[in-house]
């Protein structure tokens, strides 16, 4: 019963299930048709659903269409998700031509794993899925169907479709291993008993495969009541060993785990594997498309054998293309490690690809929504520009911005001759546009004083025909005020520029400047300004992605200073995690928000405002030039990164076996070693414990991954 049969009747019940992509509402009278083929995928004879089963289900939804959104709280949305909420809540009713009043899409906590969740990330995914602006039809755990799950699991022991196992995880993978091997026979054409015989039966088709039912119920029972330790024993569905997919042999679909689960509470101490669980609560909840990623593709097998072996409607499956997008990593795994081994500041940093990251940089949820929306949703693999999202960043954020001058690194000008220019004018102060393109967002004021400050990337010792910034002797237009300004005198501390002594020339015959400088006031609110660029130095990180993280990912200002007028905007009392914080765009510089390490509190001009640019401008101005003390900088980065490619290069020309005698970290350490390089005993004689020969195996493993990696790259070059 376990293997596909293509037959007449299975074709016959595809025939009656399209016809339901008319589905008619409980009146009879009206119809809705949609575009069912706009999600369709690979056909399955387990996966026809009978004409009782469709009738029922549409006894439930009637004219409504419904998916679910069902991440594990098992750490911070990213992304990636962003992109399967855009699809579940929108695009794919706008694929398959639904009409908003059709829409349904449950928020589910696919909350199966207790050694993995907390009510922090339980707690973090609603807030992220409220901010984003979805709103689910009904919010469901998978926990809750606990009891329903155990039940369903008794019913495939009950039908011989289910058994307990005591193979341990490194038996299991001999078994699984065997069972590929006869699969890659038969794919080929050859006898699997000979190309890979089973020599023993314990091992496949496995010794607890054929016990009876009632021994069956009778271990599952004591499983459930405790009697067992953990990692003893599980439950197994009885799926099919001779199946080219090896999401067949025989999944795990109960562990026993002496954890309190987070939501469920203690009353369980064994928990369904994600495999037996996502498909029955699909459903149970009355799913009609249950969409995931193109890695779940080979799971579409064991997801409606288990739905056929218990007689449950089943919905439809859509595997779509997972975001991959340039210079960041999505795996759960690489984020987590990112954060333990303090790479980053934590899940929210932002550089992270996390919601709350990206928030905290200043994406706000239009941001993400338009981004994954022209991004779209298809089975085609791609990795998406990374410019795609700051150019969408910087369109949105162009309109909504308020506008503030800003210096991330201030020199400080005194204007010499201001009391004589400031008599010439009607006033120092000026008003200004929060957004040049839209009147509706007011207006500030900015006054003029005897003390500003400039960027220092606004100056340069060294005048030249194509720099039109401020340099000795030569005058530049300052933004708002009209007039020039013009450099007499520059003080310097070694190579560094302090300070500069300048007048104002306001003549009617002074010359056109080039261009206009942004300046702040003498009372501007100092504030830190962090200036966040890609998280790695290469698009697509590879295996070795640690070694290829950006050492200048953030850069800090920690003595930046922004013009007054942004009091009103920076409060502490404003600044909020789960919301977008205040955005401004810093003229000629980039759009920057506040940051969630504020203290500022405005009414008293004091604690500490912290900015963070979330993208620069579309076009940047021109070059800073470096001092000799910046060069020195640039130029020792430099020298340390062609020593580590040095010192990496040498890395990757230790042959395996050498791993440990010859690599910097391990040298020294281990005095015995086996055949295949695998350190013994320590640089004392003593021997080593299995666990501890178990980790060296891996990361001799990680080396050999690495190793052909780079060969790969320098074939490439």
């Amino acid at each position: 019963r376990s293997k596909v049969h293509v037959s007449s009747r299975f074709l016959s019940l595809i025939e009656q299930e399209q016809s339901f992509a008319t589905m008619s509402s409980e009146g009879g009278d009206e119809t809705m048709q949609f575009n069912e083929n706009a999600l369709a995928g690979r056909e399955l004879e387990w996966a026809v659903n009978t004409p009782e089963t469709l009738e029922d289900h549409k006894k439930v939804n009637g004219n409504i269409i419904r998916t679910r959104f069902p991440p594990e709280p098992n750490g911070y949305l990213h992304i990636g998700h962003a992109k399967s909420m855009n699809m579940n809540f929108s695009l794919a009713f706008e694929k398959l031509g639904v009409p908003m009043e059709n829409r349904r899409t449950i928020f589910r906590y696919d909350d199966t794993n207790p050694d993995a969740e907390e009510t922090e990330y339980i707690d973090s995914l609603r807030r992220d899925l409220e901010w984003l602006g979805w709103k689910p039809e009904r919010t469901t755990f998978s926990s809750d169907n606990f009891q329903k799950l155990h039940d369903f699991a008794v019913t495939l022991i009950k039908k011989g479709l289910a058994y307990v196992c005591d193979m341990t995880k490194a038996e299991m993978e001999v078994q699984r291993d065997l069972a590929v091997q006869r699969a890659k026979a038969r794919s080929v054409g050859k006898d699997p008993d000979v190309e890979a015989p089973i020599t023993d039966p314990d091992v496949l088709p496995g010794r607890n495969r054929n016990t009876s039912v009632e021994r069956n119920l009778e271990l599952f029972e004591k499983m459930k009541m405790g009697l067992f330790d953990e990692g003893s024993y599980t439950l197994r569905l009885k799926m099919d060993f001779e199946s080219a997919n090896p999401n067949m042999y025989d999944l795990v679909a109960y562990r026993i785990k002496y954890t309190p689960h987070p939501h469920a509470g203690p009353g369980w101490c064994v928990y369904p594997a994600y495999d037996f669980t996502h498909g029955i609560c699909d459903s149970l909840e009355h799913i009609d498309y249950s969409i995931c990623t193109l890695e779940f593709e080979t799971r579409r097998e064991p997801y409606y054998w288990i739905l056929w072996a218990l007689d449950l409607y089943r919905p439809k499956v859509y595997e779509m293309s997972r975001l991959n997008l340039q210079y960041t990593v999505l795996s759960k795994r690489r984020l987590l490690k990112l954060v333990n081994a303090n790479h980053v500041r934590g899940w929210d940093d932002p550089r992270m690809p996390t919601i709350s990251g990206l928030r905290r940089r200043g994406y706000t949820k239009e941001i993400l929504n338009t981004f994954c929306n022209d991004v779209g949703a298809t089975r085609a693999m791609n990795v998406v520009a990374i410019d795609k999202l700051s150019q969408t960043a910087r369109q949105a954020l162009a309109t909504t911005s308020r506008r503030a001058m800003a210096a991330l690194d201030p020199i400080e000008v005194t204007i010499t001759n201001f009391d004589e220019e400031s008599k010439k004018q009607e006033s120092m102060t000026f008003e200004v546009q929060n957004s040049p393109t839209d009147p509706s967002m007011g207006s500030h004021t900015v006054t003029l004083t005897s003390t500003i400050y400039i960027d220092s990337s606004d100056f340069r010792l060294k005048d030249s025909s194509t720099y039109y910034g401020l340099a000795p002797n030569k005058a530049v237009g300052l933004k708002y005020y009209g007039c020039n300004l013009v450099c007499d005198e520059v003080v310097q501390n070694g190579d560094k520029v302090t300070a500069l002594k300048c007048h104002l020339d306001s003549s009617e015959d002074r010359k056109k400047p080039k261009t206009y400088i942004t300046w702040v006031p003498s009372d501007g609110i100092p504030c830190e300004a962090r200036v966040y660029n890609n998280l790695f130095t290469v698009p697509e990180p590879t295996d070795m992605w640690e070694d290829e993280l950006n050492a200048e990912s953030e850069i800090v200002h920690p003595k930046a200073i922004i013009d007054p007028s942004v009091k009103e905007c920076v409060d502490v009392k404003d600044v909020d995690k789960w919301k977008s914080n205040a955005a401004f765009q810093f003229e000629r510089m980039g759009y920057f928000v506040v940051d969630l390490e504020t203290t500022y509190k405005s009414a008293e001009n004091s604690g500490k405002l912290v900015f963070n640019r979330t993208v620069s401008l579309k076009e940047e101005s021109f070059k800073k030039e470096l001092t000799a003390e910046e060069e020195a900088a640039v130029q020792a980065r430099k020298e340390k990164g062609r020593a580590d490619k040095e010192k990496k290069e040498a890395r990757m020309k230790i042959d395996p076996k050498d791993f440990f005698k010859l690599c910097d970290e391990y040298k020294g350490k281990y005095s015995k070693f086996d055949e295949t390089g695998i350190p013994t005993h320590d640089a004392d004689g003593k021997e080593l414990t299995k666990s501890a020969k178990k980790k060296l195996a891996k990361d001799q493993q990680k080396h050999i991954k690495q190793v052909n990696v780079w060969k790969k790259s320098q074939e490439k070059k």
